[in-house]
């Protein structure tokens, strides 16, 4: 099989085994037959910060550990004719669900629903989506449509939140002060295709973009969608991570620092243990 018809059928399998995750409903899924979680921040693109996490969770010898990654696309990372990379990773996510389809989650970023809903997103005068495709033109040729297709499947399959048995809540953020009495957590458990929910000022649209980390705006949200505990990326964070208030953990893992949480979800914790569970990427 042409190693381009090997790629979609992969994306394509990776699609059905988000959809399939046990323990889903709508966009949310609750994590089953699990003893710890390992979790990473934004990667962009960052193959090698990938590799490492993999490394990390050794999920083969570890089979009720499960690997949460977010924001793998949109990085600095270029083809010598402009080309943004990060698609690789993106493939490198989707064969990892399938080859670990329980125990791999890829939560959706801000980055991954302006992509999927084609709405512009910049960064240092460049248009991401515009990078991001330019680079699977390159990489694909004639099947660059099929794959950005593919893309597109996979985006529109994997959930915005999770959630452990001990009360901990996953998603790439939370919404701001501004948006949380609107927000409703039933949005969370809706299937069918992105509509409203993700649109500006949809429930699911605030959940990925906002950015108020306030001790009050983190446990009025935690009190929404029955969780003790929030951990997030989106946020650039200068050591690898931030406890911006006392219910919340930010991870950031793209370049250098990074880090990653490996906590137990088997039993309850304090957000001092939370925090203590944060490890350097390295």
């Amino acid at each position: 099989m042409p190693e381009p018809d090997r790629r979609l059928h992969t994306l394509q399998r990776a699609a059905q085994a988000f959809r399939a995750t046990p323990g889903r409903k709508g966009r949310v899924v609750a994590l089953q037959d699990l003893d710890e979680v390992l979790v990473g921040g934004d990667l962009h693109g960052d193959v090698e910060n990938f590799r490492r996490l993999m490394t990390r969770a050794d999920l083969a010898k570890h089979p009720r550990r499960h690997l949460v990654l977010q924001e793998v696309i949109h990085g600095p990372f270029r083809y010598p004719l402009g080309g943004d990379k990060s698609h690789q990773l993106l493939d490198l996510v989707s064969a990892l669900k399938c080859q670990f389809p329980r125990q791999v989650h890829f939560l959706m970023g801000n980055h991954e629903l302006a992509q999927c809903a084609r709405r512009p997103i910049g960064k240092d005068e460049d248009n991401l989506l515009e990078l991001f495709e330019v680079g699977v033109k390159l990489a694909y040729a004639e099947r660059a449509e099929a794959v950005l297709a593919a893309y597109q499947d996979i985006f529109l399959a994997a959930p915005f939140a999770l959630r452990t048995p001990n009360r901990v809540f996953l998603s790439h953020s939370l919404p701001a002060a501004s948006r949380l009495a609107e927000f409703d957590p039933a949005a969370l458990e809706r299937d069918g295709p992105l509509d409203a929910d993700a649109a500006p000022g949809g429930a699911l649209h605030s959940l990925v973009w906002g950015r108020d980390t306030s001790a009050e705006n983190a446990a009025a949200f935690l009190a929404k969608v029955d969780a003790d505990l929030l951990v997030t990326g989106h946020v650039p964070c200068d050591h690898g991570f931030e406890a911006p208030n006392d219910r919340q953990l930010i991870l950031d893992c793209m370049g250098t620092p990074a880090c990653y949480c490996l906590f137990l979800a088997d039993r309850p914790l304090t957000h001092a243990e939370l925090v203590a569970c944060v490890h350097p990427l390295e």
